[in-house]
């Protein structure tokens, strides 16, 4: 699925959670997206301002396809009017540091499959992969299995495992993350940050995550060149879900 970044109403692309630069509007790329029959969007505001409502509400008019969304969500009643909006799934991140009793009480009144919980990922100075916070611009010392226990525990329907040091940088996937975490977990992993060709997303998929989100490779024709807003083909993603299903029977036999 596209995950899309969204800054002061316009949408961006970051390189390691930092630097983001213009790609463009909006709506225009939820067109495109329509015309490409993706199956679901993620869009994430990362303005550290209030929820842009109106913005959203135009998204969503012309959005054919799910839409999951997250960003400055702080209450109930934020969650609500997203919902009403047309929003289909809610990402919380700082708020599962700050009242883990909104986000319970969140799953009580919408359901755990409405609550998708991201997971920040970045390495410290001793290359170890920690949960990062980046409201803070803080590593945390809690490791991304611990973090994705507690959130299991809590009754999250979803974890959104995000690598900082891969976001924007077209080298891959960080693998050894997705295994870390699927491996100890029932919870569905959508996998983001790396992705630079087709086999970053079978690689991701093989290796036990239920999705892959991508940013830069649907927002620029290339590495280091313009803005394209485009998605991989129906049949070549059909292949790599074929792929997936037939490794899945040899692991039966």
């Amino acid at each position: 699925m596209p995950c899309l970044l969204l800054k002061d109403g316009s949408l961006v692309k970051t390189i390691k959670f930092d630097k983001p630069s213009y790609v463009g509007d909006a709506v225009n790329a939820i067109k495109i997206f329509n015309e490409k029959e993706v199956d679901e969007l993620l869009l994430i505001d990362i303005s550290k301002k209030e929820i842009p409502f109106d913005v959203i509400s135009k998204i969503t008019r012309e959005c054919f396809m799910p839409l999951c969304y997250g960003g400055n969500i702080k209450t109930i009643e934020n969650m609500r009017t997203l919902f009403q909006l047309g929003i289909e799934k809610i990402v919380v991140n700082d708020i599962l540091f700050d009242d883990l009793n909104l986000v319970k009480e969140a799953i009580k009144l919408f359901g755990s499959q409405s609550i998708v919980a991201s997971v920040d990922i970045k390495k410290n100075m001793w290359g170890v992969r920690k949960v990062y916070r980046h409201s803070r611009k803080k590593i945390l010392n809690l490791s991304p299995i611990e973090y994705v226990r507690q959130l299991e525990i809590l009754g999250v329907g979803e974890i959104l495992l995000y690598s900082v040091d891969r976001d924007g940088t077209w080298e891959g996937m960080d693998i050894d993350l997705i295994k870390e975490v699927t491996n100890k977990t029932h919870l569905p992993v959508i996998s983001c940050g790396g992705v630079g060709k087709l086999k970053d997303i079978k690689d991701g998929i093989l290796n036990g995550s239920s999705g892959v989100a991508i940013g830069s490779m649907c927002v620029y024709s290339k590495k280091d060149m313009g803005v394209l807003i485009k998605f991989p083909k129906k049949n070549d993603i059909n292949k790599i879900i074929e792929n997936y299903g037939n490794c899945e029977k040899q692991i039966r036999k």
